[in-house]
């Protein structure tokens, strides 16, 4: 069996697993602030990395754009973005990410894509490549169930709409562009595995969620697109024409769809969807299953303690959400399933002022939690990763925070049998000598 057939059971697996362990316990609820599930972060001091966090965890650097990644050759990209895990099936995993390079910062020519980190299963780098070129804007994305990486583009200008590229995070298949997900500024990207539909948000002021029905799942090739309307928080789906939006974009397709303005990261778990809107601060979900429309976070007026809303993701062992901050104070901020919104992760260092906290996301076993600082110091200039952006030595910072997540999956216990050590026993019968 190869590592990508591998790969994309060890996903169906583990998605199955986590559906079991937390039926019923996610509905979304008001969420309010709170000290949260980790305890408060306020007054403890930034560690050697510069980032503030609850007693028992711990940080470390993973890459530094512009710079090799450790033991490799292969130097990390600019402006690192939206991120995810897949296990290697040897208890390792790998961890994909963006670098969102606009195509309007290079004069239209394509600097972005995605990469890939290789990790065993103690967390030690094995390799890193790439995994996504000639690509551009590639903002946020998704993990499949069947072990695809699919980087969205978040390319606001005609003819150059975004786009859906899904990759393999092995690096050893060739990325593939999923034309019939349609063109638009793509933002992020949700897949729900028992209908076998996907969910797409779009980052522009007019934006709308959309709905891709594929034809032949999980063949992204072909299939249909829809757009979310909402009456009454009941939700219904109207379909989009024009995939491509060549006369008219998709968000003006479906009278009556819902305007979700600025839409940033989506998530699935349990049968709902999580999703961002930054435009006016707010966290909904959708509850598939029964098509109801529910607001979860109201931080409209810079409401405290998360603002800026972006990227998404679910701690699928507790379905705790993890929403980072564009902005604000650099947080990345946890919703708990108890309602409670509070402060987990601070990047106190003034340095990573005018940067944003990109790409959260869990390896396998939920033990390890991933993110970036997009605009992060760098000891290189980003000119010289890409000619034509010059925003001086802040490219981005990839970071690890390991610690006791309540969601994590615990290695199995040592058995306490002790089993008695073999002693040699004498033979009972001798022969007798010769005399």
């Amino acid at each position: 069996m190869d590592r990508r057939t591998f790969l994309r059971q060890s996903l169906v697996a583990t998605a199955g697993a986590g559906m079991l362990t937390t039926a019923g316990m996610v509905t979304a609820r008001a969420a309010e602030p709170g000290s949260g599930p980790y305890g408060s972060i306020e007054g403890i001091d930034p560690d050697a990395n510069g980032l503030i966090l609850p007693e028992g965890f711990t940080s470390r650097v993973v890459a530094v754009s512009g710079d090799p990644v450790a033991g490799t050759d292969h130097l990390w990209h600019l402006f690192p973005d939206g991120a995810a895990t897949f296990p290697d099936g040897d208890a390792g995993w790998y961890y994909a990410c963006n670098s969102e390079v606009f195509n309007f910062m290079t004069g239209f020519e394509n600097h972005g894509g995605a990469s890939s980190i290789h990790f065993d299963a103690d967390g030690q780098i094995l390799d890193a490549f790439p995994i996504l070129s000639g690509s551009h804007s590639n903002c946020s994305g998704g993990p499949t169930p069947w072990g695809t990486w699919l980087s969205c583009e978040e390319g606001f200008f005609p003819p150059a709409w975004g786009r859906v590229w899904e990759c393999d995070p092995t690096g050893e298949g060739e990325a593939i562009a999923r034309d019939a997900m349609g063109f638009f500024a793509h933002e992020a990207v949700a897949v729900d595995p028992e209908e076998g539909m996907l969910y797409l948000t779009e980052d522009s002021k007019g934006g709308v969620l959309y709905r891709f029905t594929p034809d032949a799942y999980p063949d992204l090739s072909s299939g249909r697109l829809e757009a979310m309307i909402v009456v009454e928080d009941s939700v219904t789906w109207g379909e989009v024409a024009d995939p491509t939006g060549a006369s008219v974009p998709t968000q003006e397709q479906v009278p009556g769809a819902y305007v979700t303005p600025g839409a940033e990261g989506i998530w699935y778990h349990d049968g709902w969807i999580w999703f961002t809107t930054k435009t006016d601060n707010r966290v909904h979900a959708v509850d598939l299953r029964n098509q109801q429309y529910e607001l979860v976070w109201d931080g409209s007026g810079d409401r405290q303690p998360l603002t800026g809303v972006d990227n998404i993701t679910v701690e699928e062992g507790s379905g705790d959400l993890f929403v980072a901050e564009d902005g604000g104070n650099m947080e990345l901020v946890v919703i708990s399933t108890e309602g409670e919104v509070a402060p987990f992760c601070r990047i106190a260092d003034p340095t990573h002022e005018g940067s944003e906290v990109t790409g959260p996301c869990f390896n396998p076993t939920r033990d390890r939690l991933y993110f970036s600082s997009q605009r992060g110091p760098t000891t290189r200039p980003t000119n010289e990763m890409v000619a034509a952006v010059d925003l001086g030595n802040f490219g981005g910072v990839t970071y690890e925070v390991t610690g006791p997540f309540r969601g994590r999956i615990e290695p199995p216990a040592p058995s306490t049998t002790t089993v008695a050590p073999t002693t040699t026993v004498a033979p009972t019968t001798t022969v007798a000598p010769t005399a």
